[in-house]
């Protein structure tokens, strides 16, 4: 029996085609597989993949599987920690106060609302991530906040004293201010704190609490139309300037068509979410007393207050546009 030189082995291995990535990253997101995030970061990946034909391998890791919550996200990017992450914008409004301006209470009434309003503040969004290392891919909105609760929250006096989760400091000074008792939590802290007895109730959409099966500890669902906040996928600046032109042109690329595909996606999100709801017993409540969200945005007006004051001109102009564009 003749066996081939090592030569001929070594030439055939050269010769062969090689599929490896030339790039890997991790990508963390702190939601759970389900969510509406984590699905647009998949089909970034996806589009990724097929634009860098195979030369770019991005690794989704959700729930918080890397360690890493929205409020470490930030400086792990810029320490390269992660490569990419997805995080809540109201969880950096301790880099700059700018991030909490797609959750400011009852300012977009509606999805093209709140990407008029993402579209006028982007240059601004992009210009903080830039003096720290980083580039902000796209946007990942969520359905309009409501109120998961275990008993029916339609009225001033059933929030009252209510211990209610909120997820960024916007929530916390609306509700405070209109009489429950706000705890602003991670929301890897939710549903430990919902089985303890910790909290009672939770700002958040539809589509999370769906993604998070709230009603195996919630019955209840008000619809009030309370935010719709943003999250942000962004990238650690120096591993993308280390791509190649054409792999950098593939994130680009993708990062655009999930920032369309997310948009359009959120406009038809709650009705499945609804659907889901129903389906495991969850009162909806849609039809909200006039005097319940009169007074909700009532005292929604020291957020914004004081957003408008930590913000300054750059908060000031963004306002003037959007109150142009409506």
């Amino acid at each position: 029996m003749r066996y081939p030189s090592l030569l001929l082995v070594s030439l055939a291995l050269l010769q062969a085609p090689f599929t490896l990535a030339d790039a890997k990253f991790d990508f963390s997101n702190e939601y759970n597989a389900t969510s509406i995030h984590a699905e647009g970061d998949k089909y970034f990946i996806e589009q990724v993949a097929k634009l860098s034909e195979g030369k770019i391998d991005i690794t989704l890791h959700t729930g918080g599987s890397l360690g890493f919550k929205s409020a470490d996200n930030f400086y792990a990017v810029a320490d390269n920690a992660i490569q990419i992450a997805d995080t809540l914008a109201g969880s950096m409004a301790g880099i700059d106060p700018i991030f909490l301006l797609s959750s400011l209470p009852f300012i977009a009434e509606n999805e093209d609302q709140a990407k008029t309003l993402y579209k006028i503040a982007k240059p601004y969004y992009q210009k903080i991530f830039a003096q720290n290392d980083q580039i902000l891919l796209y946007a990942s909105p969520w359905p309009a906040s409501g109120i998961w609760s275990k008993k029916p929250v339609t009225t001033k006096e059933e929030l009252t004293n209510l211990k209610i989760r909120t997820y960024d400091k916007n929530g916390t000074l609306t509700l405070r201010e209109a009489g429950a008792e706000p705890i602003k939590l991670s929301w890897g802290d939710v549903v430990p704190q919902l089985s303890t007895g910790g909290i009672k109730a939770v700002l958040t959409s539809a589509d999370a609490g769906a993604s998070g099966k709230f009603w195996e500890h919630l019955n209840h669902y008000s619809a009030i139309q309370y935010a719709i906040p943003l999250n942000m996928v962004h990238m650690n600046k120096e591993v993308f300037d280390d791509l190649s032109t054409e792999e950098q042109s593939a994130i680009l690329k993708a990062a655009a068509l999930t920032d369309a595909h997310n948009w359009k996606t959120v406009k038809t999100r709650v009705a499945g979410n609804y659907k889901e709801l129903t389906s495991h017993n969850v009162t909806l409540h849609e039809s909200l007393p006039n005097s319940f969200i009169g007074w909700l945005q009532k005292s929604a007006q020291p957020s914004l207050t004081e957003w408008l004051e930590d913000t300054g001109e750059s908060g000031q102009n963004i306002m003037a546009e959007f109150e142009k564009s409506k």
